[in-house]
């Protein structure tokens, strides 16, 4: 930057006068930076030099005596502006969170002698994203303790919000639960996530219930709502759980295991008293001796 640039910037930012223009502008779109010179001595744009840059005093955009000059931008701004020749507007695209500052524009006069100052304008950008629409999720089911535990989040926005709570409303109430909002930013895009979490008590529900979560975000100061979240005290996983089916059939399975053995060993016994043997001529059963038994057998016989 030369020293005659230099040496404007410093005049500007000394004047009581120069309030900036607030302008906002959302994440990744377009921010329009307005510089409404009026050209009153009908100038031509080869008689002028016109950029803006940022409160760091980074180039953002030059046009020398009606050509663009891209030596003099920032690397970070290349490719992201466009001129409005009309409308004096330079326009700053894919805007991210790193843009929101300061930013001025400068018009000259270049004479023979040399150049003159003939307008200058400073803008304040903000930037905003949106939040998403809050979301409730039920994160377990229902617990021994009788507990219903749900989380809202809303992903993606920027400035950081103000506010993040529940209403429980009932058929005679509305309740009001602020809890502990978490947040965490995105190291790339610097945009937030935030949640909020809320434990219900069954005991306690005697009529249906609906809860909301809301987003109190800044600057704009607007509300987000989630869709309701609906709970039945008439619901049966409200209930407490019926053990009566788990026991009779606990019963039935205990008996089935002792009984079985007993049967096994009864058929067993039936079994056995009808195997067959050997029948003599008068329909006695002889049962077969082994064959080391056989001579016993024989003087046993002689002995009668």
């Amino acid at each position: 930057m030369g020293l005659w640039r230099f040496l404007f910037v410093v005049v500007f930012f000394l004047l009581p006068d120069a309030v900036p223009l607030k302008i906002k502008a959302y994440f990744n779109e377009t921010a329009d930076l307005p510089c409404p010179f009026t050209n009153s001595q009908n100038l031509s744009m080869s008689e002028l030099v016109v950029f803006w840059q940022n409160q760091e005093m980074s180039v953002l955009y030059e046009l020398y005596l009606g050509k663009e000059k891209p030596d003099n931008v920032n690397r970070k701004y290349m490719g992201r502006t466009s001129f409005d020749w009309e409308n004096w507007t330079l326009r700053l695209h894919n805007i991210q969170i790193k843009d929101q500052g300061s930013y001025q524009c400068f018009i000259h006069h270049k004479k023979p002698k040399g150049m003159i100052l003939i307008y200058q304008m400073n803008s304040d950008l903000s930037v905003l994203a949106n939040f998403s629409q809050p979301e409730i999720i039920e994160i377990s089911n229902v617990t021994e303790n009788l507990y219903r535990n749900l989380t809202c989040s809303s992903i993606q926005g920027y400035p950081e919000p103000k506010k993040m709570s529940f209403w429980l409303k009932t058929e005679n109430s509305t309740t009001l639960y602020d809890g502990v909002m978490q947040k965490s930013q995105d190291n790339v895009t610097e945009l937030y996530n935030v949640s909020i979490s809320l434990s219900v008590s069954l005991p306690d529900v005697t009529s249906n219930m609906t809860i909301i979560c809301v987003l109190q975000t800044e600057p704009m100061k607007t509300e987000l709502f989630s869709s309701p979240f609906y709970i039945d005290p008439k619901d049966p996983q409200l209930e407490p759980p019926d053990y009566t089916v788990g026991i009779a059939i606990a019963i039935t399975l205990t008996l089935a295991i002792g009984i079985l053995p007993i049967l096994g060993y009864i058929r067993w016994r039936k079994k056995k008293k009808k195997q067959p043997g050997i029948s003599n001529e008068r329909g006695e059963s002889v049962f077969v001796l082994p064959a080391d038994c056989h001579f016993a057998a024989i003087s046993q016989s002689a002995a009668f």
